[in-house]
């Protein structure tokens, strides 16, 4: 799945325009990415935590050569599903709508 199919499905289940669905989508990666560029941890409840890891730096081993080579510090950042992400992605039916989507398409239809 890409970015534009997600766009697509909050297109498709909530009724706002394509290029609003495209932007609302944009702007929630920019702030993600944002937080996780400051190091700080991202937690969405239901979801899983983004989490940006310190890793000093190392020696390393070119695999063909055998020749030893320094590697750089840098960050990296993992992901933590929670336990109610975990077992929906094993537990759940593929016609199953999450429940954070149903409340959403619900909250569309109200007047």
């Amino acid at each position: 799945m890409r970015k534009a199919d997600i766009a697509n499905e909050v297109y498709e289940k909530i009724g706002i325009p394509k290029k609003d669905a495209s932007d609302i989508l944009e702007l929630m990666l920019d702030s993600i990415k944002a937080v996780l560029q400051k190091g700080e941890t991202v937690k969405i409840a239901g979801f899983g935590n983004f989490i940006v890891r310190h890793k000093r730096a190392r020696k390393g081993r070119n695999p063909k050569t055998g020749e030893e080579i320094g590697i750089t510090p840098r960050k990296v950042v993992t992901f933590r599903p929670s336990q109610v992400f975990k077992r929906y992605v094993n537990d759940a039916q593929l016609d199953e709508k999450p429940a954070v989507l149903e409340e959403a398409v619900e909250r569309a239809d109200a007047p």
